[in-house]
């Protein structure tokens, strides 16, 4: 994929390749392809509040905890996400896990998870700064979620962490793990909106074509 965003877990090895596109309906959805390796957790226990993920797994085995369900998909299955369900997923198989799929509609997932990548990343272990993983969830917090530790929790934990951090100048300045000013997410892909666009009025007049045919 060209003029991507490409995102790299170097405590996972997991990859991620996102690109933003129209659909037909003019919305905003995110186009995602990414990598995991054997024997990786994936990403923790989250929500996405407003959007929903449809993936399909181009090769390896695919393990995801769906609400209360836990499934298993296979090379070519394909797995939904439904927006605002808890939901963790990993490599359950022995070779390189590959996957592609959307997220519907976009809103801000790409820009959440460059700034939680960039936090995770600046960590010499895996386990991030507190600062800066606050400051990542705290201002995404209508929209994204890591329900460790519990929301409730965060919701009163995370103000107080975010004033002592700026007590201590953790946040000045834009070179800061996960700072909004640096992730602004997946660039826009405008000629697979347009490409997208042309095949849609392509098959309306083929179908208006076939009418007429039709009715002589």
């Amino acid at each position: 994929m060209n003029g991507v965003l490409r995102l790299e877990n170097r405590h996972t090895g997991e990859t991620l390749r996102m690109r933003r596109e129209r659909d037909v309906s003019g919305q905003m959805i995110l186009i995602v392809e990414g990598t995991l390796p054997p024997g990786s957790k994936g990403p923790p226990p989250h929500v996405h509040f407003r959007e929903r993920e449809e993936g399909r797994v181009q090769a390896g085995t695919l393990g995801a905890r769906i609400g209360g369900q836990t499934t298993i998909v296979q090379t070519g299955g394909n797995a939904l996400f439904p927006a605002g369900v808890v939901h963790s997923w990993w490599n359950a198989g022995e070779t390189l896990l590959q996957f592609n799929g959307r997220v519907v509609p976009a809103v801000d997932l790409d820009q959440f998870l460059q700034a939680l990548f960039a936090v995770l990343n600046a960590s010499a272990t895996d386990r991030p700064s507190i600062f800066y993983l606050a400051h990542v969830l705290w201002r995404h917090r209508r929209t994204q979620a890591v329900v460790r530790p519990p929301v409730a929790i965060q919701r009163i934990l995370f103000p107080v962490v975010l004033l002592i951090g700026r007590v201590l100048g953790k946040y000045k300045g834009q070179s800061w793990p996960g700072c909004p000013e640096t992730c602004p997410g997946a660039p826009l892909s405008e000629a697979a909106t347009a490409e997208r666009e042309v095949g849609t009025h392509y098959a309306s007049a083929c179908r208006w074509v076939q009418s007429r045919v039709t009715s002589l």
